[in-house]
């Protein structure tokens, strides 16, 4: 039977450590072993951390990919664990799209594909988001569309520019995601484009951009002379 946490020296127990050094000083698994709680009789919580994250060669976004029923696969761990750490990984995506750096001046598709890397990390499932310009080429906002697939019938054009209207924006940059990792755009990409393309310029909006995502890659329409 493995020492309970509890039992190790201070300077050596993951909370006491945070306390102490913050939490910046704490590995991925010290992190997570918190989360946890603890373990089960046969490992303890640090353990039972390191373990997790051995599942793929980039842990922390296999862990973020799942859901409480597949993270309740792992021995140890039920569903007040499975929760917690659902819960705790939503808590963090949240907070890197946090709209806080959206003053910043989109000059290039790599200043756009910048703001909408976070909103995308992870996900295994697609999203539609829009970002909204004033004439400064700043954002002003930035507006999620559809979840969980892409079609012209999900994405609607009129919400995209009735939200551009109610903000005053003049500028729009189209963005979703390919799990798939094939970043090339489909028909659906390509009709939704010129779609809102259209319609945005009988009201003095500009479609500036659309990228497709996949992890630290994108697609531009604008790079590749499409708009």
């Amino acid at each position: 039977m493995p020492k309970s946490i509890k039992s190790w020296n201070a300077s050596e127990r993951p909370r006491e450590r945070l306390l102490q050094k913050g939490a910046v000083s704490l590995s991925n698994a010290e992190l997570l072993a918190i989360l946890l709680g603890s373990g089960s009789k046969k490992e303890d919580a640090l353990s039972l951390a390191r373990r997790i994250l051995g599942v793929a060669a980039e842990p922390l976004k296999a862990i973020g990919r799942m859901s409480a029923e597949q993270l309740m696969t792992y021995k140890g761990i039920g569903p007040g664990k499975a929760v917690t750490l659902v819960a705790a990984l939503e808590l963090a995506r949240r907070y890197t799209q946090n709209p806080v750096t959206a003053t910043r001046v989109i000059r290039q598709s790599g200043d756009a594909f910048a703001q909408l890397e976070p909103l995308f990390s992870d996900l295994a499932h697609e999203e539609f988001w829009v970002l909204y310009l004033n004439n400064a080429n700043r954002v002003q906002f930035r507006f999620q569309v559809s979840k969980g697939g892409l079609t012209s019938t999900l994405v609607d054009v009129r919400i995209i520019l009735r939200k551009a209207l109610e903000i005053g924006a003049v500028g729009l940059i189209l963005a979703h995601n390919h799990p798939s990792g094939n970043l090339l755009p489909s028909k659906a990409d390509i009709s939704i484009t010129r779609k809102t393309e259209k319609a945005a310029a009988l009201m003095d909006i500009k479609l500036l951009d659309h990228l497709i995502v996949h992890g630290s890659e994108y697609y531009s329409f604008a790079d590749e002379q499409r708009l």
